[in-house]
C-alpha cells in the first residue's frame, strides 16, 4: 500500500475482499441489514447492472506506478475546496488506505444508513465530525481499538498478510450532487463532476476506466461497491 505522510506507524494492508471488509465493518457498527461490500466484476454496463443497488460508495484498489504518482501530484495542484459536508481525512499510517477508504465511504453516508448506537464507528464519526482532515488522521493513528480491529481484518484474508505491497485504495462518494475521489494521500478531495446516488457506480466506473488505461501493463486492479441492503 502507499506510504503515509507524517508517521512511521505501519499496519498490515487490508485485502480487497468483500467478505473480510464486511466482517470488519459489521464488527465496528455497520448493521449487516444496512449495508454490505460486494465485488464489481467488470466495468462494462452489463456487469455494473449485476451490482446490488443502491450503491452508496465505491472502493478502488490500483497499482502505484511512477505514472500514477505523477498524475496524483498534478491533480493535487488542481485540487479545489470541496463541499463542507464532505467527510475527508488524511492518511498518516502506512498501509492504512483500506481502512481509510472504508471510513471515507461510511463517513459520507451516515445520513443514509443507521450505525449501531454506541458502536465504534458511531463514536468515531461523532468524535471527529468537527475535526479537520489532519486531526482526524491523528485521532485514527492513536486509536488502539481501530488498530486492533484492522489487524484482525488484515490477517483474515485469503492471502498471507505482508506490508511489502505496492497498491493503494481510494474511495468514490457522491456528496451534494458531486462525485468525489477521496484519497488520504492527496492534498484534498478530487471532484469529478456532477453525480447522483443513482449514477454513482457508473460515474465512478468512468473515472476508474481512465486510471486503468493509464496503467495498461498492470492487472492489479480491484473494484468493490458498498451497497445498501433494502
Amino acid at each position: 500500500m502507499a506510504e503515509s505522510t507524517g508517521s512511521k506507524k505501519r499496519w498490515l494492508p487490508l485485502e480487497a475482499n468483500p467478505d473480510v471488509m464486511n466482517q470488519f465493518l459489521w464488527g465496528l457498527g455497520v448493521p449487516p441489514n444496512e449495508a454490505e461490500c460486494c465485488d464489481v466484476y467488470g466495468l462494462d454496463e452489463e456487469l455494473l447492472e449485476m451490482v446490488p443497488k443502491p450503491v452508496l460508495a465505491v472502493l478502488f484498489l490500483y497499482p502505484l506506478t511512477s505514472q500514477s504518482e505523477e498524475e496524483r501530484m498534478k491533480q493535487d495542484n488542481e485540487t479545489k475546496d470541496p463541499s463542507s459536508t464532505v467527510y475527508y481525512m488524511k492518511q498518516t499510517v502506512g498501509n492504512a488506505c483500506g481502512t481509510i477508504g472504508l471510513l471515507h465511504a461510511i463517513g459520507n453516508i451516515t445520513s443514509q444508513i443507521k450505525l449501531t448506537e454506541g458502536s465504534f464507528l458511531d463514536k468515531f464519526f461523532k468524535s471527529t465530525s468537527s475535526m479537520d482532515p489532519m486531526q482526524r488522521a491523528l485521532f485514527l493513528e492513536n486509536d488502539r481499538e481501530m488498530e486492533v480491529a484492522h489487524s484482525v481484518a488484515a490477517t483474515a484474508g485469503d492471502t498471507e498478510a505482508t506490508d511489502d505491497v505496492n497498491t493503494h485504495f481510494i474511495c468514490f462518494s457522491c456528496v451534494d450532487g458531486q462525485l468525489y475521489e477521496l484519497d488520504g494521500r492527496r492534498a484534498g478531495p478530487i471532484t469529478h463532476g456532477a453525480s447522483s446516488p443513482n449514477s454513482l457506480l457508473k460515474d465512478a466506473a468512468t473515472v476508474i476506466k481512465k486510471i486503468i488505461e493509464q496503467n495498461p501493463d498492470s492487472i492489479n486492479f480491484n473494484v468493490i461497491a458498498i451497497s445498501k441492503n433494502v
